[in-house]
């Protein structure tokens, strides 16, 4: 059985615990919590961005849903949004994105000893289509 949206609605991402429930913690709450810990997280790993929002990590969620397989139209509905058009803006394709589509639609291609090829571009002008260049 797969994550339904009701699983996503029961188990917030930011949350505090008041008198033994679980209750949805506020933007500012979360801002003053990253004001502590990035810094320390960024001593520890130095690609940690130095600027996190709370918004971030609600599109960083979206995307990951949306690059796994999640419908659009649930990701839009898991975020609340009214309008399809609004989620839209989430739903950027990675590199790898692009080229699981693209081996989808051409089909698997094999080395001489069975195993799977990535599909790789090296023509230039391709490059940067793929990248919106």
């Amino acid at each position: 059985m797969g994550i339904t949206l009701d699983h996503f609605r029961l188990f917030q991402m930011f949350y505090a615990v008041y008198k033994k429930n679980k209750i949805r913690m506020n933007d500012d709450t979360i801002r003053k919590r990253l004001r502590v810990y990035v810094p320390i997280a960024r001593e520890k790993c130095s690609s940690v961005p130095e600027h996190i929002h709370p918004h971030l990590f609600r599109h960083s969620r979206a995307m990951h849903l949306y690059q796994h397989g999640m419908d659009l139209s649930l990701v839009s509905q898991w975020l609340g949004h009214e309008q399809l058009r609004t989620t839209l803006t989430y739903a950027y394709a990675d590199t790898n994105h692009k080229r699981t589509a693209i081996e989808k639609t051409m089909g698997a291609t094999f080395d001489k000893d069975g195993t799977i090829k990535p599909y790789i571009v090296e023509d230039e002008e391709t490059l940067k289509h793929l990248y919106g260049l």
